[in-house]
């Protein structure tokens, strides 16, 4: 199933994984003039670089993979409507002059691409409740905004519900990888995607963010969606 807003890969079961990627895309929908150089469509204020290629390469029997299909530069799906950043008239620096849309233009994009994303997907955890949801991200080695190295390989965040979290942590710290908890964000504050479709039906979910050195070619998107495929064997089968 593919639109404009978004893609589905594989065939979601009930009680399998569905991994989710708010940001695996930098397109942007025709009509829409964002203002900027294209060269910055291909960096991380765009798109989760690699989150893509990792899902795809996740799918399989029992794990689906749920793409959005917009750049987060045209409207981040992963905000509450009216939270800032949803349409980043600056982003790590750079000033994104077509977001200067108002109340209006600013509707009209949560109607025409936040709130069918939503709607879509959660009719398909309604349809077949995974055991697990996977919220699947990427982040830059370091800001342009800001001199400090982030030295997690890998970050796990949450809200309130910290199930998935708590199990997943210590298995990857076992791999020798250096583990964020809350880091280099927190769930606690940028969670909105999880928030609605998790953490508000009692759904299990883990969300990750991955350094994009480490997913940035092809072996390493590999090496990583076999490491999150095991990682979520291994979550739901403590999760019970």
């Amino acid at each position: 199933m593919t639109t404009e807003v978004y893609r589905l890969l594989g065939t979601p079961v009930e009680g399998g994984v569905l991994v989710i990627a708010d940001h695996a895309s930098n397109h942007v929908p025709e009509g829409i003039d964002l203002g900027i150089p294209e060269e910055l469509m291909n960096q991380h204020i765009a798109i989760d670089i690699g989150v893509a290629a990792v899902a795809e390469r996740m799918v399989a029997a029992g794990t689906s993979a749920w793409l959005a299909g917009i750049s987060r530069l045209v409207c981040d799906l992963n905000r509450d409507i009216g939270m800032p950043g949803m349409f980043p008239v600056v982003s790590d620096g750079y000033a994104i002059p077509g977001n200067m849309i108002g109340d209006e233009g600013r509707a009209a994009r949560v109607a025409e691409y936040f709130d069918p994303y939503h709607a879509a997907l959660e009719s398909l955890l309604d349809r077949a409740p995974p055991a697990l949801i996977v919220s699947l991200h990427s982040f830059t080695p370091g800001l342009a905004t800001c001199d400090k190295p982030r030295p997690w390989e890998i970050g796990i965040l949450y809200n309130e519900d910290d199930r998935a979290a708590r199990i997943a942590i210590p298995m990857l710290e076992a791999e020798g990888l250096t583990v964020g908890d809350q880091e280099p964000y927190s769930g606690r504050i940028l969670n909105s995607s999880m928030n609605r479709h998790a953490e508000a039906h009692g759904r299990a979910y883990l969300s990750i963010e991955i350094r994009q050195d480490q997913i940035a070619d092809a072996a390493g998107q590999a090496l990583w969606a076999d490491r999150m495929t095991r990682l979520c064997r291994g979550v739901v089968a403590q999760l019970g």
